[in-house]
C-alpha cells in the first residue's frame, strides 16, 4: 500500500484558523442556556480576552512577517497574505457572533435576573446625577484628548485600553473635519455600579 504524501495541503489545517475555531467553541459555552447566566458571561469575556491576545501576538507576528517581505506559505498551502484575509473574514464573523450573544441573549437574561447594564438614556434622575459626578471627579481628570492631523500623527494605542475616536469640526471652519482620539486608562473599571433599588444596575463609563 502506497504511503500518503504529506506534501498535500488538504491534509493540514491552518494554525490560526484552527485557533479561531477553538475560541468559537468557548463562545458556544456562552450561548448554551443550560449554563448558569454568570458563567455564560464569563465565557464570553474569555473569548474577548483570547481574541485580544490573538491579535496582539499571532496576528501582529504575521503582519510583521508580511511587512518584512516573507511570502512563503505553510503546509496548509496558504500564503501569509491569504492567511491574513482568512483571519480578517473569520474574526469579523466571530465578533458579530459575540455581539449577538451579548445583546440578544445575555443582556435580556441578566435583566430577567435583576442585573441591568444600562445606557445613559435609561438612567433615572438619581442615577444620572451619580454618573455625571463620577465623570466629573473620577473620569474627566484622567482623559487626554489627542487630535490627529498632519502636524499630529496617530498616537500610540495601548494594548487592551479602550480608545474612542471622534470626527470633529472647528468652530470657525465647520466644513473641515479631523479626527480626535481619547484613550480611557486601563486603571478605570469598565462597569460602574449605579445607585438603584430592587435591581443591580451598571453602566459602561466609556
Amino acid at each position: 500500500m502506497a504511503r500518503a504524501s504529506l506534501d498535500n495541503p488538504a491534509y493540514f489545517i491552518n494554525r490560526e484558523a484552527s485557533w479561531l475555531e477553538f475560541n468559537r467553541r468557548v463562545l458556544q459555552e456562552a450561548e448554551d442556556d443550560s449554563n448558569p447566566i454568570l458563567e455564560r458571561v464569563k465565557f464570553l469575556a474569555i473569548t474577548a480576552n483570547n481574541l485580544d491576545e490573538f491579535f496582539e501576538v499571532r496576528v501582529a507576528g504575521l503582519v510583521q512577517q508580511i511587512e518584512d517581505g516573507f511570502t512563503q506559505g505553510g503546509p496548509d498551502g496558504l500564503t501569509l497574505s491569504e492567511e491574513r484575509v482568512v483571519i480578517a473574514k473569520t474574526a469579523k464573523k466571530f465578533v458579530d457572533e459575540q455581539y449577538r450573544c451579548w445583546n440578544g441573549s445575555l443582556l435580556p437574561e441578566l435583566m430577567e435576573n435583576g442585573i441591568r447594564v444600562l445606557g445613559i438614556e435609561d438612567l433615572d434622575a438619581e442615577a444620572l446625577a451619580f454618573a455625571e459626578e463620577y465623570c466629573e471627579k473620577e473620569l474627566d481628570p484622567l482623559l487626554t484628548p489627542v487630535t490627529v492631523d498632519p502636524a499630529h500623527p496617530f498616537p500610540r494605542v495601548i494594548n487592551k485600553a479602550l480608545c474612542m475616536a471622534f470626527l470633529l469640526r472647528r468652530r470657525r471652519r465647520s466644513s473641515m473635519t479631523y479626527m480626535g482620539v481619547i484613550t480611557v486608562p486601563r486603571s478605570l473599571p469598565r462597569l460602574i455600579r449605579l445607585p438603584s433599588g430592587g435591581t443591580t444596575d451598571y453602566i459602561f463609563p466609556g
